[in-house]
């Protein structure tokens, strides 16, 4: 699997040594992701949104209404920054200064588009959210498609950003009487609840 593209976006000019720039640590981080924060600006104001998101091949994918600021400001081919994040645990350092968290966080810069096959790509949206349940709920109606715009960005242009591990305390705090180490924290799925 080929490495990311870098550019001056790219760089990790802040703690370089966490920089990721392997396309598999991309994918990993992006399939675990449910949301996305997306940063545009349309010609007034800059705005970062959140929305769900999903992968497919070498594009991160989202959706919404035709009318939505985002959909339309993202489709008049505005420059757009992508986020997400994974927060896995607090790390406790002897120092104050020395608490960290540890993190996985990909960034990718580029353009959207519009991507044709609305259905297609709704689907593997519905089926990362559960699989199987496509099949077993009524599909969207042709007015829901029609109302409903899918837009697609390139992992051309991105870079990811890793830490693990526990604190990183200077030789002289090392002998404080203060607990150091790490809590690590997951999102789970918890049980079903049915609808009344």
């Amino acid at each position: 699997m080929r490495p990311m593209n870098t550019s001056t976006r790219t760089q990790i000019r802040r703690s370089p040594s966490l920089a990721d720039h392997e396309r598999a640590t991309l994918h990993e981080i992006l399939d675990a992701a449910w949301l996305c924060q997306v940063a545009f600006h349309d010609g007034a104001s800059t705005h970062c949104i959140p929305t769900a998101c999903w992968r497919s091949g070498e594009h991160l994918y989202i959706h919404g209404s035709n009318g939505s600021r985002l959909i339309r400001v993202l489709l008049g081919g505005a420059q757009a920054c992508v986020n997400v994040t994974h927060l896995d645990g607090l790390v406790l350092a002897r120092a104050a200064f020395n608490h960290t968290m540890n993190y996985r966080s990909a960034v990718i810069y580029g353009q959207f588009e519009r991507h044709a096959d609305t259905v297609g790509a709704l689907d593997l949206l519905m089926e990362k959210l559960a699989p199987g349940r496509a099949a077993q709920v009524r599909p969207g109606n042709a007015q829901e498609v029609a109302a409903t715009t899918v837009l697609r960005i390139a992992l051309d242009e991105a870079v990811c950003k890793v830490r693990r591990g526990g604190p990183k305390d200077d030789a002289e705090d090392l002998a404080l009487p203060v607990w150091a180490g790490h809590i690590p924290l997951t999102l789970t799925r918890g049980a079903a609840i049915a609808d009344a």
